[in-house]
This record gives C-alpha cells, structure tokens and sequence, in this order.
C-alpha cells in the first residue's frame, strides 16, 4: 500500500498555509514533519487524515484494502489533546473509544489489557484517566488507536 500526497495546499481562513507539497510513503515507512510554530505541521496531518479540506493537490491511496476509497478511512489523528474522560476510568476511556472508532477494513484493534501493556501500561487500566501523569495520559491516548 502507498500514500501518495500530489501538489498539496491548504488555507487557514485567507492565508496560504502550505502549497505544493508532494510525497509517496509505502507500507512500513514514515514521514517525519519539522518546522517552527505555525508553519502548518498539524495542518498538513489534519489535511492528510481527512479532517480539513485541501485548498488543491490530491491524497490518495494506492493498492489499500479493497472498498477503501480515502486514506481517512484508515486514518487516526492523535491531536495535542488526549480526548478522554478525566473521570472515567481507563479502561471505560479505551472501550468508548474501541465503539467508536472500529476497526478498519482488514484491520483489528486489539484487547484493552493487551494496548495498555503495549503502551507500558500494564495494571492501571482500572485507574481513573484523570489520576495518571501526563506523560502515562499520552501513551494511554496511543493506546485508543490500538484498540480500534
């Protein structure tokens, strides 16, 4: 499967944030994005995982599980903030999230238990989300894309 991302722009109200970007990434190879603050980083990831509308250019997929028609069909976006519930327990967290995000075609999230030790969490997922550290609340928000 390859992303292939051609002639890419996107706009934040009337300013041209980026223009022009393309790239080809294949099965198993990342893409790594630097800039200083407000050059348009969560911008291009937010295009890329269907979130935003591209201004031009075109994202799309070659030889991805067939019914696919978008990359945002098998895209999550882990944003700066952790969407989850400081009250309910991890576990309540990641199982909300297991219902609503679903597994991806040809995908399969994996048990609660089995995405906290993958994170190096294992033996708090009965904690409330709220008690963890922040550094344990982002590896706990990775492991909500495991599940799904």
């Amino acid at each position: 499967m390859r992303l292939l991302v051609e002639s890419l722009s996107a706009r934040r109200g009337e300013d041209l944030i980026f223009h022009d970007i393309s790239f080809v990434l294949a099965t198993g190879e990342a893409l790594v994005v630097t800039g200083p603050n407000g050059s348009g980083k969560s911008t291009l990831l937010r295009v890329l995982a269907g979130l935003l509308q591209a201004e031009s250019g075109r994202v799309s997929l070659k030889d991805g599980p067939s019914g696919v028609e978008h990359p945002r069909e098998l895209s999550h976006y882990l944003g700066h903030r952790n969407a989850m519930k400081r009250e309910l327990t991890v576990a309540e967290n990641l199982s909300f999230w297991r219902r609503f995000l679903g597994n991806s075609p040809g995908g399969s999230g994996i048990d609660l238990a089995a995405a906290a030790a993958a994170v190096g969490l294992a033996g708090i997922i009965h904690l409330p989300f709220g008690y963890l550290s922040a550094g344990q609340q982002r590896r706990m928000a990775m492991a909500k894309l495991l599940v799904a």
